[in-house]
């Protein structure tokens, strides 16, 4: 199909095309006269009538290409055809772009979530330059954008390199790559290790007392 078509196709049957679909389009492996296909049958919303010649009209194009369309969005899992009663009680074939809204979802889900990421990588960033006072190499820099862990667990990281006045990058990659070996991955477990700890210090000193030779010391 080429670019004047393709105009032809947006300008007649007004094809709105949401950004946010339009910037991915090509994390959904196909080509653009393809995905041209998709937003004129997303545009029509669920459970269309599975009609070539329509489409074939419609696009201006024919039936070859569109049964093409069809085959990428199918091998791609973007769409199905079932076979279900119309409206007039007679078996007819549908299409249902139920996988892809599934995939659209997921899409949008992960760019918000980056964007969460990128917010707490400059929540730490800021805690490290301005709480702490380090300033960050290059190297350390990437070392911080390496940290995959939950935020209040590299914040508590930080905090047990302060209190042992060891506040360096190094350190702190350490403790969380300390933690994250023991399964540690909320501040809640944080507070269960450190919990733990003490514990154990506690009982290692009574027992060292109840140890204590007293007859002995006596002598």
């Amino acid at each position: 199909m080429k670019h004047e078509k393709l105009l032809n196709v947006i300008k007649s049957e007004n094809i709105i095309i949401p950004l946010y679909i339009y910037r991915d389009f090509q994390k959904y492996n196909i080509d653009y006269e393809t995905f041209i296909f998709l937003m004129y049958l997303f545009n029509k919303g669920n459970k269309i009538p599975f009609d070539v010649s329509e489409f074939s009209k419609s696009m201006n194009c024919d039936s070859k290409k569109i049964m093409k369309y069809v085959s990428d969005l199918q091998s791609n899992k973007l769409m199905e055809i079932k076979v279900i009663k119309n409206d007039k009680n007679i078996m007819e074939e549908f299409i249902f772009l139920d996988f892809f809204y599934e995939k659209l979802a997921l899409n949008v889900m992960n760019e918000e979530q980056k964007d969460d990421k990128k917010d707490e990588k400059d929540e730490i960033f800021e805690i490290l330059e301005k709480e702490v006072g380090l300033q960050l190499s290059f190297v350390e820099v990437e070392i911080v954008k390496e940290w995959n862990y939950d935020i209040e667990v590299v914040k508590e990281a930080i905090k047990e390199a302060i209190k042992n006045n060891v506040a360096s990058i190094r350190y702190i990659d350490k403790v969380l790559y300390t933690w994250a070996k023991k399964g540690i991955k909320t501040k809640d477990d944080v507070e269960k290790n450190r919990k733990n700890f003490r514990d154990k210090e506690d009982k290692k000193e009574k027992i060292d007392v109840f140890d204590y030779d007293w007859i002995e010391d006596d002598e």
